[in-house]
């Protein structure tokens, strides 16, 4: 799953315009904060029970990172979770301060979401001791505003391995926005550092494809439609992937249709299974012509020069020499590379033109 999260500092219109994009995109839940510092507490109460008809009107909860502190505050105790409802919110994010005993009290109540970055085999053994509803506990990670402060990808699997064999059922985390950035550093909000900067599909990618995360929030306030089309591509199969073709010709459109990875994946290249049986290339695309050295990520047609293969598309893996019998037409954007690791056998793609 994929979504977005909000935060009280917003405006309400914006706010709003949060719950309308994750009812279009088919999420569920949203995420916020209840950290709720005395001089702000009339902007809570003034907006909570707004975000509880939104909730409401758009089908759509909201899962709230919560402290002690900020409980008491919103005059709620640990034995009238069901109030926190009629604002909408579904789940509590417990933060520094519960006890795994109030955590499995809670799970009876709401759903409770833990912080997957620090939990430990010890404290999960608490919640099976104080009956936990299993049902209803899933286990977040934290995303790090200061630069060089983010975990590692291989600290994030190793600890998603422990809680998975620990009952852990739904594991999630979160990646930057590329528009506009939360303050106050305005650095972007990653689970992981190296997704500080990195683009936002590939960021997703990772964390399902290789981290065994369930869910994916968006931690910043926004990010750009494109990426969110593209995130949304990927989901529904398909990895879309930016090219930029060296020459501009009428047949690129079908260049840029959707392909399938052969099953029997190469090693160097993917290869379109398409491209030579159900592709009509016009004469001068199979012409030779810009028979350069292929880079990682060259964008290929195999010219009529290569026999039998004429009209094969590629994309490199790896930097190959140039080819008599390979014409390179594009190369796919530096930031997309990290993708093509994606693209094993049977797996669809499609190139998308960017200038």
């Amino acid at each position: 799953m994929f979504s977005f999260s909000f935060y009280f500092s917003e405006p309400l219109e914006q706010i709003e315009k949060k719950f309308q994009q994750a009812s279009a995109y088919g999420c569920t839940e949203l995420f916020t904060s209840l950290h709720i510092p005395e001089d702000d507490l009339d902007k809570y109460h003034q907006k909570l029970p707004r975000i509880g008809e939104l909730a409401k009107r758009c089908g759509v909860g909201v899962v709230a990172d919560v402290t002690p502190s900020s409980l008491t505050k919103l005059g709620i105790s640990g034995e009238r979770l069901s109030a926190l409802r009629g604002w909408g919110i579904s789940g509590l994010r417990l933060d520094d301060g519960f006890s795994m005993k109030e955590a499995a009290h809670y799970s009876h109540q709401i759903k409770v979401v833990l912080n997957a970055s620090t939990l430990t085999e010890r404290e999960c053994d608490e919640l099976v001791a104080c009956s936990a509803n299993w049902g209803r506990i899933e286990a977040w990670h934290n995303f790090y505003p200061r630069p060089e402060t983010g975990l590692s990808k291989e600290t994030v699997i190793q600890k998603n391995q422990i809680l998975r064999r620990k009952g852990i059922r739904t594991i999630a985390a979160f990646i930057p926005g590329n528009k506009e950035k939360r303050g106050p550093l305005h650095q972007g909000l990653p689970t992981l550092e190296a997704h500080r900067h990195m683009d936002p599909l590939c960021a997703y990618a990772e964390l399902v494809r290789d981290c065994d995360v369930d869910k994916v929030f968006i931690g910043d306030f926004s990010m750009t439609d494109d990426a969110l089309m593209r995130i949304k591509e990927f989901q529904d199969g398909i990895i879309p992937l930016r090219y930029r073709p060296l020459a501009i010709y009428d047949w690129l459109a079908l260049v840029e249709t959707v392909h399938t990875n052969r099953r029997d994946a190469a090693r160097d290249v993917i290869r379109s299974t398409e491209s030579r049986l159900s592709l009509a290339w016009p004469d001068d695309a199979l012409r030779p012509a810009y028979m350069i050295p292929r880079e990682k990520g060259s964008v290929t047609i195999d010219n009529n020069q290569y026999g039998r293969y004429a009209g094969e598309l590629q994309i490199t893996l790896t930097d190959l020499p140039a080819n008599e019998k390979v014409n390179v037409v594009g190369r796919i954007m530096e930031d997309d590379l990290p993708l093509l690791a994606y693209v094993g056998g049977g797996q669809c793609f499609r190139l998308m033109r960017t200038t």
